[in-house]
């Protein structure tokens, strides 16, 4: 395994709306499209651990749309609930928080809300407890992956909604799908490459699946890609960039598809940001082929085909 040094420039610049807010989150959408969600302070955390649902006071967000030099900018004040994720849901946003909490019979959080591109509110409803990430296609069926906590149960949930660890939704919230082929633990990771292709990766077996034929005819076949511990991975359908998994922080791995359900060992690549110094993203989201870095107010993009 050889190791490959690539420089990445940044596409845009978004400082002049981050004055007064932080970067919660960076995300591609299913339109190609960056969805970076702001937050005018950072919640504390529950005994210093714990990332709370409601919020003790009101908090604002703005949403950035960004495509290419344009940015277009959504403010919603007044919040008390904590989102962490924002994607496009046909002409409409979607913010969802990873954690909410169940408190009793048609008692709990609704971490789900839609808005309008003005910052008023349409709807909410549940996605449940512990998500680790959200995609939404293009047509609108929301995909959402879980970690343990969300798996096994937490925060009131006796009879968790994530506890198949990867499902899908219409855009009011309605089951379409879970999954049942994989037995998963903890959902590292998740890339929604449009309506008929979704993958997978997940612990504890380490497996990368691909689910096929959309979530109502969905067919799913697994791979082996011999890497533990990946947060994210993007893929042209041969060849994977993987986050390099445990203990291996600032390092990608890239590999390809030779051999039916295998990968190949592939090669290390580190990233360098503007300043020929190694990549050291606050975020980073994995969607197609494209992996999305926020670095300060600076974010990069990079391709797989732009490494082969």
């Amino acid at each position: 395994m050889y190791h490959k040094t690539v420089a990445l420039q940044p596409f845009a610049d978004i400082s002049k709306h981050m004055e007064g807010f932080e970067i919660v989150s960076a995300q591609f959408g299913g339109d190609g499209y960056v969805y970076v969600l702001l937050i005018n302070r950072i919640p504390e955390r529950e005994r210093g651990m714990f990332v709370p649902s409601a919020l003790k006071q009101a908090y604002t967000y703005k949403i950035l749309v960004v495509e290419g030099n344009d940015v277009d900018e959504t403010v919603i004040e007044g919040q008390q609930f904590n989102y962490h994720y924002v994607q496009p849901l046909r002409n409409q946003l979607l913010l969802v928080g990873a954690r909410c909490s169940y408190y009793g019979p048609d008692k709990y959080d609704l971490n789900a809300k839609v808005c309008d591109y003005k910052g008023r509110t349409i709807r909410e409803f549940l996605l449940g407890d512990g998500i680790q990430s959200v995609q939404v296609t293009e047509k609108g069926t929301i995909w959402t992956s879980y970690f343990d906590e969300g798996v096994f149960g937490n925060n009131g949930w006796d009879q968790p909604v994530g506890a198949h660890g990867l499902l899908a939704w219409d855009e009011h919230g309605n089951k379409r799908y879970e999954d049942r082929m994989a037995d998963i633990a903890d959902c590292y990771a998740l890339n929604v490459v449009h309506e008929e292709e979704v993958w997978f990766y997940y612990y504890t077996d380490f497996l990368l699946g691909r689910i096929s034929g959309g979530p109502v005819q969905a067919e799913v076949t697994f791979i082996n890609p011999e890497i533990s511990g990946s947060s994210g991975f993007c893929t042209d359908g041969y060849h994977f960039l993987f986050d390099g998994g445990y203990g291996k922080s600032g390092t990608y791995v890239l590999k390809k598809n030779e051999k039916p359900g295998k990968l190949t060992k592939g090669h290390n690549i580190h990233f360098q940001n503007k300043q020929a110094k190694p990549l050291a993203p606050q975020t980073q989201d994995f969607r197609e082929n494209r992996v999305l870095f926020s670095e300060g107010s600076l974010l990069y993009q990079v391709s797989v085909e732009q490494l082969l």
